[in-house]
C-alpha cells in the first residue's frame, strides 16, 4: 500500500477499477490538503469469476496509471497494491482503510456492479460513516431518468429508446428528423465478405506495454498462473491518452467500413473493422461523448458514410445506454432469470477451444488469446451455441464476465441473459436470436473445411448448430409458434414430418450427452 499523507482525511473518495475518468467529477472537487482517494487491487475481483489474464492486467495497469496521475496532481492516494496487502476483498481493504485513517465521510460514483455497490455501502455503514453516492456522469442517461422512461411504456424496446436519445442529444438529426430520412440503416449493415474475403485490413493501433504494464504482467503471471489466456500479445490502451489515439485510429482507418461489415466474420481475423473501444469506454478512459463527436465529424467531412456512422452510433448512444438502464432497473432479480428453464452445463471446451466445430474453435481460441470477440461472434457463435444447447444462463454469464477484457457487469449481464440467452423472457429483446448453421455459413468462412455440413440436421456430418436449432424450435414450440417475430421459423418446423423431427430430437439428445 502507498500513502502520500498519513493524516486523517476529511473526505475519502472511493474509485473503482472501471471509474478511471480523468475528469472524475468528485476528484475534480477534491482538496489535496483535506481529502484522499482510496483504490484497491484485490484478489476477489479476479477470482469471483475465473478472469482472463488480459482482463486482470488491463484493470490493474489502468488503475496504476490513474493512481500515478492523481499523485502527480498532488492528490493523496491510499492505494492497496495486490502484492502489498493481504485483504482478500474490496470490502476488507476498505474496512481497514476506514479504521486506520477514519475520514469524516466517504464519497463514490455509483459502481458498475451491484455486488460491489452493496459491499461498499455495507462496509461504510458498519463504520458508521456517511456515504455520498453520485450518479456517474460518464453516461448520458441517469438510472432514475431511464426508470421514468420505462414507466411510460408497457415494454422497453431499444428502437424507441434509441430514437428518444437521438432527439434528446441532436446526434444525427436535422431539426426534428433523422439524417437521411431513416432512424437506422440496419438493413445496409449486414453484409458478408463473400467468398473473396475481406480486403486488406488496416491493423488496429497497438500499445506496447510500458514499465508499469510490464510489472503488472509479471504480477498476473505469478499470482494467477492457472487463469485462462495469455499476455504475450497484450497491447490494449491503459491510459486516457492511449484511448484517444485508439479512437482516432478507428475513425481514420475502420469506421468507413465498420457498419457495412459489422456482422461479418472471417477465419484468422479477430478484429476486422471493429472499433476495439469498448475496454476504454467501460473503464472510463474514454468518454462516449468524444466517441460520438469523432464519428459525427468523420461523416461531416465525408470520410465515413452515414449508414456506417449510424450503425456505430446506435451501439454507443443506443444499445450501451439501454442495457445499463435495464441493469439498474431490474437488479438484483435480473441475475437469476432463466425463462427457458435451461439447465445444461457449459461445455468444458469453452475454456480450451478443443472442439472440431470450426466456428466455435475459431472464436474460442481468439477469445482465450486476446480476451476479445466482436459482438456478432459473441451473440451468434458462442451465445447462440449456448442458447440452442440449453446452457444454464448464469453459467454463460460467468464465462462472459470472466473472459472478455471489456466485461463489467452492468453491460455484460443484460447482454448475456437478455439479448443472448433470452433468459429474461423477452424483456430486453423481443425475440430469441436463434439460427442454424446456415447463418454462420452465410456470414463467415468458418464452415469451409469444417467436418460438419451446415445444411444437415441429422447424420454423421450434421452441423450441431443446425441440429440444435431445429431441436430448439421443437422444444419451445408452444412458447414461440405464435410470436409475431418468430412465427415464420416455427412454420418452417411444421413443414417437417414427425419422423424427421424425432430423428433431429434424438441426435440433439445424443450430442448433449456426449459433452
Amino acid at each position: 500500500m502507498t500513502s502520500r499523507n498519513k493524516g486523517t482525511p476529511d473526505r475519502l473518495v472511493v474509485i473503482l477499477g472501471d471509474q478511471l475518468d480523468p475528469d472524475h467529477p468528485i476528484v475534480a472537487a477534491l482538496s489535496p490538503a483535506r481529502d484522499a482517494v482510496f483504490m484497491a487491487e484485490v484478489r476477489e475481483e479476479a477470482t469471483h469469476v475465473w478472469s482472463h489474464k488480459a482482463r486482470i492486467t488491463l484493470f490493474l495497469s489502468a488503475m496504476r496509471h490513474f493512481r500515478d496521475n492523481l499523485e502527480a496532481r498532488g492528490i493523496t492516494v491510499r492505494y492497496f497494491a495486490l502484492e502489498r496487502h493481504s485483504h482478500a476483498s474490496l470490502a476488507a481493504a476498505l474496512a481497514a482503510e476506514l479504521k486506520g485513517h477514519r475520514p469524516q465521510r466517504v464519497a463514490m460514483l455509483q459502481a458498475g456492479d451491484a455486488r460491489v455497490q452493496a459491499a461498499i455501502e455495507a462496509t461504510v455503514l458498519r463504520a458508521e460513516l456517511p456515504l455520498q453516492v453520485v450518479a456517474d456522469p460518464h453516461f448520458l442517461v441517469k438510472p432514475e431518468t431511464f426508470q421514468d422512461w420505462l414507466g411510460q411504456r408497457k415494454q422497453p424496446r431499444l428502437e424507441h429508446f434509441y430514437r428518444a436519445m437521438r432527439k434528446q442529444t441532436g446526434i444525427l438529426m436535422q431539426d426534428s428528423e433523422p439524417l437521411g430520412g431513416q432512424w437506422n440503416f440496419d438493413a445496409a449493415n449486414r453484409a458478408s465478405f463473400g467468398r473473396q474475403g475481406p480486403a486488406r485490413l488496416p491493423p488496429p493501433q497497438a500499445f506496447s506495454p510500458d514499465s508499469v504494464t510490464r510489472d503488472v504482467i509479471r504480477l498476473v503471471n505469478r499470482e494467477f498462473p492457472e487463469h485462462p489466456g495469455a499476455l504475450d500479445t497484450f497491447d490494449w490502451p491503459v491510459t486516457p491518452a492511449d484511448a484517444q489515439i485508439a479512437l482516432r485510429d478507428f475513425v481514420d482507418h475502420r469506421l468507413a467500413s465498420f457498419g457495412t461489415y459489422q456482422d461479418a466474420m472471417w477465419t484468422g481475423e479477430p478484429f476486422l473493422y471493429h472499433s476495439l473501444l469498448s475496454p476504454s469506454l467501460n473503464l472510463k478512459l474514454l468518454n462516449p461523448r468524444d466517441v460520438l463527436d469523432a464519428a459525427g465529424i468523420s461523416m461531416q467531412e465525408n470520410a465515413a458514410p452515414l449508414a456506417c456512422v449510424e450503425g456505430f452510433v446506435r451501439q454507443v448512444l443506443g444499445w450501451r445506454e439501454y442495457v445499463r438502464g435495464i441493469y439498474w432497473a431490474r437488479m438484483p432479480e435480473y441475475a437469476g432469470f432463466n425463462a427457458l428453464h435451461a439447465e445444461q452445463d457449459l461445455p468444458a471446451f469453452f475454456w480450451t477451444a478443443d472442439t472440431d466445430m470450426v466456428c466455435l474453435r475459431e472464436v474460442l481460441a481468439q477469445t482465450l488469446q486476446y480476451g476479445y470477440a466482436h459482438h456478432i461472434q459473441r451473440l451468434m457463435i458462442t451465445g447462440l451455441f449456448c442458447l440452442l444447447l440449453g446452457v444454464r444462463p448464469q453459467q454463460v454469464h460467468a464465462w462472459y464476465l470472466a473472459v472478455y477484457v471489456d466485461a463489467v457487469e452492468w453491460v455484460e449481464l443484460p447482454n448475456t441473459l437478455g439479448m443472448s440467452q433470452y433468459a429474461d423472457g423477452g424483456y430486453l429483446a423481443s425475440k430469441p436470436y436463434v439460427a442454424s448453421g446456415k447463418y454462420i455459413d452465410r456470414m463467415s468462412n468458418y464452415c469451409k473445411g469444417c467436418r460438419y455440413n451446415p445444411a444437415h440436421a441429422t447424420g454423421d456430418d450434421a452441423c450441431p448448430y443446425t441440429t440444435l436449432y431445429w431441436d430448439f424450435l421443437a422444444r419451445h414450440r408452444e412458447r414461440f409458434a405464435h410470436h409475431p417475430r418468430t412465427a415464420l421459423q416455427w412454420r418452417n418446423l411444421e413443414r417437417l414430418d414427425a419422423q424427421t423431427v424425432a430423428g433431429i430430437r434424438q441426435q440433439a439428445d445424443d450430442f448433449r450427452n456426449s459433452l
